[in-house]
This record gives structure tokens, sequence and C-alpha cells, in this order.
């Protein structure tokens, strides 16, 4: 070797690079001014020949190999580092010509960057951590960067380094953890991972935690992908969604698990798993709008590798999933339902993480995203990873990711699931199994402050966008102002609700009346939060059976049943959520792994079910009682709560121009000349009723309006006497007009059911 090349060299940093311990690679590798010139130094393994090919001249300098494991050096004369790249001769023969990776210096972080991340507000942040695709001095290729501080050294593997941990070692900041690199020529669609060496000497292959893109599974390695090559044209709808009081304004959500909703036929040449998103966007845009639904949640799209997890077992935060296309179909997919008028909202996991060895578990040899107490960092339950919520870098990626699926694919809401579990230590766990806070209580204080301060921040983006809690306990104030102790959600979906009306209606009619109180106990409440009523998935599955299977009797009790139950779910205060299928019955419980049972539609229970759903929701969105005064009791007042024997509730709805009369009957029975007392002295004349003919019922109806009279009934001066149809909800305009009455009312058509005398006003509210 020569002398002076042998005297350059820096033989403990150059045994550290073989070894694969180096972390501070730009020290030694890639170009250096030394007395002489400048000392170009390249690690390659398999590489037999290196030259280096000076840009200006084209001549070639010899390099010398100065390790045998691939090491190589030259010293190139001259005042000034040249523009050089390499010419590389392979132990199989091949020739290559390349950039040094090394001679490049990203300057993607700035030192305000380093801080704000350190201190876990760099909302921002998936703009400079992940893969991103740009060009440094007129060269394109891949800018990497991962956050990785307790690692003895990181690096970029692919296909295009044979998954060589030792050739390209990343850069580290050491005084925020993060390993940069700039790999030339790397373009978007190329698979990488990140080779983690631990400081036990342990190395482990992780995908990219800000990776815009996956393998499909079972394969698991990131894609490198350029975000920003979809033209939008949602922007109408984006003004319009701004300018909107959604706790003012109908949501009808269709709850949807992409996967299953629809899938292709099994046969054929075109056999596939899964449509795509762009296939599947016109498909299910055509149908939500068919049936009046105004907004879509999809179940997590994020990517996940367990189908059985339903999404809600994350390991890729930034990558919609591969199973139904590229982040550019997701892209066309949000862009057409929003040209359809039709929002979309995102099941969003930040409760709990898996603990597949290619994802966030033990990421850099440590506890990085998880706590290291088991009974702290791990949910005994579902056997999952629990994030640690009071490490600021943690709390940045998640409050980061919530912003980049509204920022970048354009979601009007996030649903968090499981939010119960964030709040309490305890939650799903034995004594012994957590740890008390600070002042010995149960409460996760750590994941309060990370709630409030995503909440914050999301709401200060000022677009529309709602931030929705999945939470299953009384936790005051969830959907609080943060100024005054809450949480500051949007909305929250209405669990109490879900468990104490489907326990109600789970009971044979003749038992109901002994069960009254949870029939009505949600209406002592229905205005302390802003609540979504949800009939969702885990309703569904895991043998609790589908939503008709849940009602009593034989199979057309069953259909009654439903309808009555759905109605009243239209009627009741909050907005609402239905699980794909429920809306036309259907027979099994819901499994990812097959497509909705379509066929059903063919006969005629569930055809009449479907549009018995779809009147329902047309019906509440042209009144304007049945949501505006969805969050406020001002848009509600009792008639009559107490009549348990009759199976019976009575209410009304109000908005500013509109009143509405509202009966629910949970018996099999036909109520006739039934007394109900009314505000005011006017006119009713009934809108809807879910027994109805065209539903599937038999008919009951009020089919002439109803002139209230001066007769004292549940508390008020006036009074009606209607037809109050079997298992069914009657709804009634309201108005008041203060004339005499006058003329004979003309008998009901008598219905072909049991019936019973009117017992209104036997008891008074």
């Amino acid at each position: 070797m020569d002398k002076k090349l042998y005297e350059l060299m820096n033989w403990p940093r150059i045994e550290a690079l073989v070894y694969s311990e180096e972390d501070e690679p730009q020290e030694i590798l890639g170009p250096h001014k030394v007395k002489g010139g400048t000392l170009i130094q390249a690690f390659l393994p398999t590489a037999v020949q290196m030259e280096v090919i000076l840009k200006d001249t084209g001549k070639a300098v010899e390099m010398e190999k100065t390790d045998e494991e691939g090491f190589f050096a030259a010293l190139v004369p001259g005042r000034k580092i040249p523009a050089y790249h390499f010419r590389v001769t392979y132990d199989n023969n091949t020739v290559q010509e390349m950039e040094d990776i090394y001679r490049f210096s990203p300057q993607v972080f700035t030192k305000q960057d380093l801080e704000n991340f350190s201190n876990g507000i760099h909302y921002t942040i998936y703009e400079k951590m992940g893969a991103h695709p740009m060009s440094i001095d007129g060269v394109e290729g891949t800018y990497f960067a991962v956050w990785a501080p307790n690692a003895e050294r990181v690096s970029v593997v692919g296909d295009f380094n044979l998954w060589d941990g030792r050739r390209n070692p990343m850069i580290k900041i050491k005084e925020a953890g993060i390993h940069e690199l700039f790999i030339p020529g790397l373009k978007a669609g190329a698979c990488y991972k990140y080779e983690i060496k631990t400081k036990q000497g342990l190395p482990m292959l992780k995908a990219d935690p800000y990776a815009n893109a996956a393998e499909l599974r079972p394969n698991t390695a990131s894609i490198i992908t350029e975000l920003g090559g979809f033209t939008w044209t949602d922007e109408k709808w984006l003004e319009q969604r701004k300018a909107t009081d959604y706790k003012k304004e109908p949501m009808l959500i269709y709850e949807v698990h992409l996967g299953s909703w629809r899938k292709p036929e099994p046969d054929g040449e075109d056999a596939r798993e899964f449509y795509t998103y762009r296939e599947l966007a016109p498909m299910l845009a055509s149908y939500v709008k068919e049936m009046g639904y105004t907004h879509v949640e999809l179940m997590p799209i994020m990517e996940h590798p367990l189908d059985e997890s339903w999404g809600y077992q994350v390991t890729g935060y930034y990558a919609p999933t591969a199973r139904y296309g590229t982040p550019e179909d997701f892209m066309y997919f949000m862009n057409y339902l929003h040209e359809q008028g039709i929002g979309v909202i995102l099941d969003w996991v930040p409760a709990h993480f898996p603990k597949d060895v290619f994802g966030l578990a033990g990421f850099d040899g440590t506890c990085l995203y998880e706590h290291f107490d088991p009974r702290q960092g791990t949910h005994p339950h579902w056997g999952t990873l629990l994030y640690n919520y009071g490490r600021p870098q943690v709390k940045n990626f998640l409050i980061a990711n919530a912003l980049f699926w509204t920022e970048k694919y354009h979601a009007d809401g996030i649903r968090m699931d499981a939010v119960a579990s964030m709040l309490y230590l305890d939650y799903g766990k034995n004594e012994g199994e957590w740890i008390p806070n600070i002042y010995g209580g149960k409460e996760n204080l750590e994941a309060i402050e990370f709630l409030k301060h995503l909440n914050s921040i999301y709401k200060k983006r000022k677009d529309g966008a709602l931030l929705i809690a999945e939470e299953s306990t009384a936790w005051p104030k969830v959907t609080g102002d943060l100024d005054q102790g809450g949480l500051g959600f949007d909305f929250k979906w209405n669990m109490g609700w879900m468990n104490d009306f489907l326990g109600y209606m789970h009971y044979d009619p003749v038992f109901r009346g002994y069960h009254h109180g949870e029939l009505t106990f949600s209406f002592i409440y229905a205005w302390s939060e802003n609540f979504i009523l949800s009939l969702s998935h885990d309703e569904v599955v895991h043998g609790k059976s589908p939503m008709v299977g849940k009602m009593p009797g034989d199979r057309d009790s069953q259909l009654n049943n439903l309808r009555a139950a759905y109605g009243f779910m239209a009627v009741h205060p909050g907005k609402k959520l239905l699980f794909m299928g429920q809306e036309f019955a259907t027979f099994d419980e819901w499994n990812e792994k097959e497509s909705l049972d379509w066929d059903l539609l063919q006969y005629q229970d569930h055809s009449d079910m479907r549009g018995f759903v779809k009147a329902l929701n047309s019906f509440v969105k042209e009144h304007q009682a049945l949501y505006a005064g969805d969050c406020t009791p001002e848009g509600f007042q009792w008639i009559n709560n107490i009549s348990a024997d009759e199976n019976m509730l009575v209410f009304l709805r109000k908005a500013e121009k509109e009143t509405l009369l509202v009966v629910c009957n949970f018996s099999p029975l036909v109520y006739e000349k039934h007394k109900i007392g009314v505000p005011f002295e006017g006119k009713y004349k009934e809108i809807f009723n879910s027994d109805s003919e065209k539903f599937g019922g038999t008919d009951v109806r009020n089919k002439r309006v109803k002139t209230s009279k001066k007769s004292e009934c549940d508390g008020f001066e006036d009074s009606i006497e209607i037809t109050v149809p079997p298992m069914g909800v009657a709804v009634f305009t309201c108005t008041e007009e203060r004339l005499p009455v006058k003329g004979k009312k003309a008998a009901a058509k008598k219905p072909a059911a049991k019936t019973a005398s009117g017992k209104g006003c036997t008891k008074k509210a």
C-alpha cells in the first residue's frame, strides 16, 4: 500500500465500519480534504476493483483496496473536492457506475426541526422522516431518516444493496437520535428496510415507521413512494366541509370494511382476493348515495399484517394498506367520494400496537415506543404493546400521523379506537398488572395530556375535519372544550345507549316492561356529550349474531323488531352509525374473509329492510328536527316516558321551524284510539311509519290528519287519539293552528293483528 495513503487511513474507524458498528460513516467515507489533495474512501463488500471517475475530465483514478472486506481508498490531487462518481467491478465480473453516497451532505433537518421533534411538537415530521425522493446537487435519489437513538448502527437495506447492512450505514444526528442518508439513483417503487444493530450486537430488520407504502402481506418491507403526484379535484367539498357545523347537520354513517364489503367473483381468469381502491370508489359511492348516508367510516386502512385484526393492529401508520392498491389509488378513492358529496372518516389506533418483530416493538433494541415495564407497556387482553405517551417523540409520531391523514389524504375525520384503554392504567388488567399514577390513581395522566394536545392541534386547522372518540366508559367531558377541562373531541360513540338498547330489544316484548329503564336511561345523559349512536362491527361478530339475530321471536317478529330498533335509533338524539350488511338484515355474522351476502337482496324481506333503511335515512335528512338538536336538550321534550306496561315512549323532536311528535311501540299489539298529550292545539299528520306495508309491515297507519282536542293528557291541556302501530315507530308533524275542533274522526282501519284499547294517560309523565 502507498505509504502516504497508509498514513491517512483511520484504522479504528475502518475496523468499526467492517464490523458494522460505525454510526458516523461520513467521518471516513466519501471525500475529505487532506494535505496533498482529496482522500476518497468507500466500503463496498463483493467489489474487487473501484475507480474514481472525475466528471470534469473523465479521468479514472484507481482506488487501492486497503482491506480485504471491501474497503477502498484513493488520493486525488487538487485544491478542491472534485465532482466524481465510482466505477465498480464486482466479484461476478459485473461493472457498475454509481454515485458516491457519502459525497452528499443533506441538510434536511434544521436546528428548529430537531428541537421541535425532541419536544414533541413537530406536526409535519412526516415530511422529514421516512423515505422521500428528492434531488441534491442535481442528482436524483431518495433521502431516508429514522429515529433510533439507542442503536449502535442503522443502515438502509434492500435489493439495491443485497440487503447487506454493511454497505449503507446511516449518519447519526446525535443530539436528536435521528439517522439519515441520501442514496443517489434510488427511485420510488424500491423496497427497503432499516437494519438496526443494537448495543448488544444484535442486528434486526425493521420496517420504516414513517413509510408511505408497504408490501402486501405476508411481505413486510417498506416501499419508497412519492405522494405529490396526484391531482386533487375536491376543493368544493373541502370548502363546504370547512363551513359546516356537523353538530347541527345530519350525520348518517355507513361503517365499512373495504376488503369484505364486496369481493370479486372467486372464479374466472381474473380471480382476485380484493377489489382495488379505484374499483371500490364508484361502487361504494353509488351505493352510499342511493342509501342516503352522508359519510362512510372505514375500518383501519393503515397497513397491518393480519387480516383477522381488521386493521386494528397497525404496523404501517403512514401507509394505506397494499391490499387494495397504492397510496395514489387511495387518494383517488378519497377524491372520488368527495366529488360525490360523501365524507370519509378513518378509523385510527393510537391505543396499542402489535409485537411483530419487523414493527415498532423494541425498535432500536430498547423499548423506544413502548414502556420498559410490562405493567405499563403491554396490554394482556389484546396481546399488544402500549405507547409511551410521556415520550415526546412518540407523542409526536402519533399526533403528526393523525394530521397526516387529513393533510395528505383529505380525511374528513378520525375515529379514535379504544380511547378508554388509553385513559385508564388498569384497563383490561388485573391487580398487580398495572402501576398507579403519581397521585395513586388509575388515570393515565400522560395519555390524557396526549389526547388534549392532539385535539388542540387538530382544531387549529379549522378545516371542518372531525375527531371522534370510541370511549366506552363514563369519562367526563370527552367532547368538552379543552379550556373547560374537557378532552376536546367533536363526537363520542354512545356505547352506553348501544348496550342498554340492544339488551332491551333482546327481551321478548312480554318482559320488556320490566326493563323499561334500559330504554329510557340514555335520555338522562343524551346531551352530556356530543354523541354518535353506533351499531358497529363489534356488535355483529364473535358469537354476538347479526342485528336481526339479536331480535326475539320467529323470523317475521325479528324483522318487525329490527325495523322498530332502526326507527328508534333514527329519532333518538345523536348522530347515527350502522355497520355494513345490517341495512339488509344479513343472516350471518360478519366475516372479514367473505363478501357481504348481496344475493339476499333477491328476497323480499331483505329488500324491504334495505328499502326501509334507505327511507329512514332520507326522512332524517329531510327533517331538521331530527338532527339540528342532536347535541342540545332544547331539541327534545318528553310527552310520556312511563308507559312501561305498553312498551311505549312518546316524545317531541324540535327545531327552530319544526316540531315532530314521535311514538315508539316495542310491543306487538296495536293500540287503537290511544290518547296522547300534545304541547299545543293544532293538526297532527303522520308522515312516517315503520309498520308501513312497503317496508314489510302490517300497514297499521294513521292515514288522516289528527286534530287536537281540549282534553288533558300526559300533563298537557290538549291531546289527540291515534292508532299506534305494532312494533313500530310513527312520526307526526305538529302544526300549531289554534283552530276550533270540529267534525268527526274517521275510524281507523282495523289491522289484522292483535289489538288493545287505548291506554294513554292512565299515568302522567
